[in-house]
């Protein structure tokens, strides 16, 4: 018996110093700070993915996004990089260390471009560029361009002077509206035009700002203000979510720790009751539709800040949502828009989604930010197909502007690479499609207004009234620059330009 019991604590201690060995063994060879990794995933990926180190150089962890985060979880941030314990802290201090030095360790020296960046030197023909009159007395910061279908008319913001302004074919300008602030969206439905001003270019919490309704009764506009209350609104659509007959309003508030998306349900008083569907901070832009055909409209969102990702919101019929997660990204991503459209015409939504937002604690050039094509494989389930890399890439839009059957993209890039590819700033895609519909060739090409402005809106439609789509770009000339000493070299008195397809008229002059 003694000498079973002896037996059984020598194996016992035998097995715990092979333990103890071959962690020590494995430490060793693991690469200088991967220990922590398992830290990074418990702290890290509670809010959102957990970043890889090669997503940035050592420089920007370590003395940007590591403090950022570090307030996050309750540490005391001075001078940039210095960090003190606190009892609010969520973390302690040597595991913080820990993640600092996982970062420090593994992350490049430099990000290096992504191997298919190059500059783009084919030329597009089909589109003729319009400008309205210069104003040399003002640096143009326009925040919204946008084309009515029903009349052609364009309506622009800017933030020099809050206000709605109207232009005709011509580029006149024929109306303003004053707003509180500058307005970054608008929506057309029938008779009313639906305005979100989101308070400020920043993204705070203490950011409060307008939806207004103008509404044309007997040729007379009236407006309205539906809300004062969300935290830096920046897009608004009217949809009649629960089938009442009534139409509500679903609003992406963007914020910096809060904000949302949110049902504005009209009630039968005609007042409004606000219904949280996900309270997430950087919600940005929405599209509705049925998609699992039961009759019932739906929600497909982009967040875009923090827990970057775009997320289905299923309708359940009884005043709620099935929430489902169809694509996430990592938080120093930068996802800027999505769009959804039959890429590859198979009849299925498929998504349109650009990486580029550059004006919170990462601002490099980036070798992932560019454009992606999502395919829908069926059941709302994607899978990137298809990829280009454009720095700073701020939005993109589908349409079939050529006219050949199948949807080509737009793109514009407010955080390009000013310096040594300013071309970047507006591409256009030309779709090719394979023969098994699954992969899509996109063929980039330029337009020539690089020295035109600064895009950060655009909008896509038929401008002109001739059958095909026209696209409108919003010139923002102040600020935000992340390439250091470097001055416009654009022009920055003009608000906006029309890119008028001429497409028709190139075909007829063929046939």
């Amino acid at each position: 018996m003694r000498l079973n019991i002896f037996q059984n604590v020598f194996c016992n201690c035998l097995f715990i110093i092979i333990l103890i060995t071959f962690f020590n063994c494995n430490t060793r060879h693991a690469r200088p700070g991967e220990y922590a990794k398992p830290l990074v995933k418990l702290h890290c990926s509670g809010c959102h993915l957990a970043p890889s180190p090669s997503l940035l150089d050592k420089t920007t962890w370590v003395t940007s996004v590591l403090p950022a985060m570090a307030e996050q979880l309750g540490i005391e941030v001075l001078q940039g990089n210095v960090y003190f314990h606190t009892k609010q802290a969520r973390i302690s201090s040597s595991d913080w260390q820990k993640i600092v030095s996982y970062y420090q360790t593994l992350a490049p020296e430099k990000l290096e471009p992504h191997h298919q960046l190059s500059s783009v030197n084919r030329d597009i023909s089909i589109f003729d560029i319009k400008k309205p009159k210069r104003d040399s007395s003002e640096v143009s910061a326009t925040t919204l361009t946008a084309i009515n279908p029903e009349d052609q008319h364009i309506y622009t913001s800017s933030l020099n002077k809050p206000a709605l302004y109207q232009w005709n074919q011509k580029l006149d300008k024929i109306a303003s509206e004053p707003l509180e602030t500058a307005a970054v969206d608008i929506a057309f439905d029938k008779r009313q035009k639906i305005v979100t001003s989101m308070g400020g270019m920043r993204a705070l919490d203490n950011t409060i700002g307008q939806i207004l309704i103008f509404d044309r009764k007997r040729d007379k506009v009236t407006s309205g203000q539906l809300s004062d209350s969300y935290i830096r609104p920046i897009q608004t659509r009217p949809v009649d979510l629960n089938s009442d007959g009534l139409m509500d309003y679903i609003i992406c508030s963007f914020g910096h720790t809060r904000g949302g998306l949110f049902w504005l349900r009209q009630l039968t008083n005609g007042k409004f009751k606000n219904i949280e569907i996900r309270a997430s901070a950087g919600a940005t832009q929405s599209e509705t539709g049925d998609f699992n055909g039961d009759g019932w409209k739906d929600i497909v969102t982009l967040f875009a800040h923090g827990d970057e990702g775009i997320w289905l919101f299923l309708n359940d019929r009884k005043g709620g949502f099935t929430t489902k997660n169809l694509i996430r990204f990592p938080p120093v991503f930068g996802s800027s828009s999505f769009q959804l459209a039959d890429m590859n015409n198979d009849g299925r939504p498929d998504i349109i989604y650009t990486a580029g937002d550059n004006s919170d604690y990462s601002r490099i050039l980036k070798p992932y930010h560019g454009l992606y094509i999502f395919l829908n494989k069926g059941n709302m389930r994607f899978e990137q197909s298809a990829f280009y890399p454009v720095n700073g890439c701020t939005k993109a839009m589908a349409a079939d502007f050529d006219l050949d059957g199948d949807m080509d993209i737009a793109t514009i890039s407010f955080f390009a690479d000013f310096k040594n590819k300013p071309e970047q700033k507006f591409l256009y895609f030309e779709n090719f499609i394979d023969s098994d519909k699954s992969t899509q060739f996109l063929k980039p090409g330029t337009v020539p207004v690089s020295k035109d402005g600064r895009w950060i809106s655009m909008d896509v439609n038929d401008y002109d009234n001739d059958g095909d789509k026209d696209i409108i770009l919003g010139n923002f000339s102040k600020g935000f620059m992340n390439q250091p000493d470097l001055a416009p070299t654009w022009d920055t008195h003009t608000p906006f330009i029309i890119l008028e397809n001429n497409i028709k008229k190139t075909i007829h002059e063929i046939k």
